[in-house]
């Protein structure tokens, strides 16, 4: 055992969580980043020295103590579920595992729930459910993914088409957060503020206690409803996500063959022709059908949604998982994500398939901006060639006006999320002043002689 591992059991007091063992260190120094093959080449073999699974804000701020003393790089990891390299540390040192985190302290009365960073979402929604409310939105990976992760590293996913990404809405309430200095700060963030350490990856603090809105529960059907073309399937999808009166958490259209992808539920949908998942109120189930029928479209499903143990779970098909089932079906796709012009996305649709045909699959999310308007967002599966041509998808998609959140690239900046007030750099400044925490991962940090940095 390292010197560092001792020195950390010595100060937990307990040796049983501080993991040596290689092939353990391994793989809790992975997360999905493999879905990009840039990310790949970029990333593979990168691991730290020793994982570390805190069980208290203490113990927190006991670690990030001695490695600031000791000049020892942290990364911060929630469950892995990310896909651009976000908890892989690249300069060794120690991941902070916060999987044992984990505690639901409760949901307050105005339907805001109080817990760890390690809980998963899943476990959330279910207990929010039981109690009347749910999640207002998140990612694919729900059975899985962390909120502190999602908080650290994620944007919307189901819900967003009615309740908007993460960082809107007020959806984020407060966290506290633990510092990276001589003597570690647990600092409250909330309002506003919650904005300076969101997204940032781990790379300017560590969220303990974290406070979130949920929405009421709704009693949700599962539909799928099948057009012969794409054009008039995306026209319905649009009639219904941009419509208030319907009540919906997922409209998501496939373009032929991504539904044939979906090797557990290919079943369902029918051959040649393109599918939209619905995720839609139980009581407007049976309108949705007619409403799909009179648009010239099929309805091969329509169940009640039995929550996170539906089967099958449609969900598991949305978002990002698409790009899953994609790279199972063949090795050579990989992924965008877009935001189209709700004004000019059906002609932005056109000039993509005409330049780069069955390279470029139609994989469209409807979401709630910020401003509360219904947009067109993507997932693309795309064909990967060469990182030269996937970068020109890129440069081509920004030229006619599509915005893209590149998902090849390994720091906060290179993704499209970065808020230009710099205000995740500035708190990086204030709270990681020697750069220790998730090094190189926010691009735009320069170390700075400590003396100069002031604590707030």
């Amino acid at each position: 055992m390292s010197n560092l591992a001792i020195e950390l059991s010595e100060l937990l007091g307990d040796g049983a969580r501080v993991l040596t063992q290689s092939q353990v260190v391994e793989r809790l120094s992975r997360d999905f980043y493999w879905y990009s093959p840039v990310l790949k080449a970029q990333l593979d073999g990168k691991r730290a020295d020793v994982v570390v699974q805190p069980i208290s804000t203490e113990e927190i701020c006991a670690v990030l103590r001695y490695c600031y003393r000791h000049d020892v790089p942290v990364t911060v990891r929630g469950a892995g579920t990310g896909n651009y390299g976000q908890a892989v540390p690249l300069k060794g040192g120690v991941v902070l595992d916060l999987q044992h985190m984990d505690v639901i302290e409760g949901i307050d009365e105005e339907g805001v729930a109080v817990c760890q960073p390690g809980v998963k979402l899943g476990a959330l929604e279910n207990y929010a459910r039981e109690r009347g409310w749910e999640l207002r939105c998140y990612p694919s990976t729900i059975a899985k993914a962390s909120v502190g992760g999602f908080l650290g590293g994620g944007s919307g996913g189901i819900g967003s088409v009615a309740h908007g990404g993460l960082r809107d809405f007020d959806t984020v309430r407060a966290f506290e957060v633990v510092t990276m200095e001589t003597e570690p700060r647990v600092v409250m963030h909330e309002g506003n503020a919650v904005h300076d350490v969101l997204h940032a990856w781990g790379t300017n603090g560590v969220m303990t206690q974290i406070r979130i809105a949920l929405t009421p529960a709704v009693e949700w059907a599962q539909v799928v409803v099948n057009f012969p073309a794409f054009d008039s399937a995306y026209d319905f999808s649009e009639t219904i996500a941009a419509n208030e009166a319907w009540t919906k958490r997922l409209v998501t259209v496939f373009e032929w063959p991504i539904p044939s992808f979906f090797a557990p539920v290919k079943q369902l949908m029918l051959e040649g022709h393109t599918s939209i998942f619905f995720l839609i109120a139980e009581a407007q189930r049976e309108q949705l059908a007619d409403d799909a029928q009179a648009a010239g479209g099929t309805v091969s499903y329509a169940e009640t949604y039995a929550g996170l143990r539906s089967s099958p779970l449609l969900s598991d098909y949305t978002w990002n998982h698409t790009t899953l089932w994609a790279m199972k079906a063949d090795a050579a796709y990989t992924y965008l994500q877009c935001g189209f012009d709700a004004e000019r996305s059906r002609e932005q649709i056109a000039l993509l398939k005409k330049k780069y045909c069955s390279d470029f699959l139609l994989h469209m999310e409807w979401m709630k901006n910020g401003a509360g308007v219904v947009i067109p967002g993507a997932i693309p599966v795309v064909r990967f060639t060469t990182e030269e041509r996937l970068n020109e998808m890129i440069s081509y998609c920004r030229e006619i006006g599509v915005f893209v959140a590149n998902p090849h690239v390994n720091h906060v900046e290179g993704g499209g999320r970065y808020r230009e007030d710099n205000v995740q750099l500035q708190t990086k400044y204030r709270y990681d002043p020697k750069g220790l925490m998730n090094p190189g991962k926010m691009a735009t940090f320069e170390r700075r002689d400590v003396g100069e940095v002031q604590p707030i």
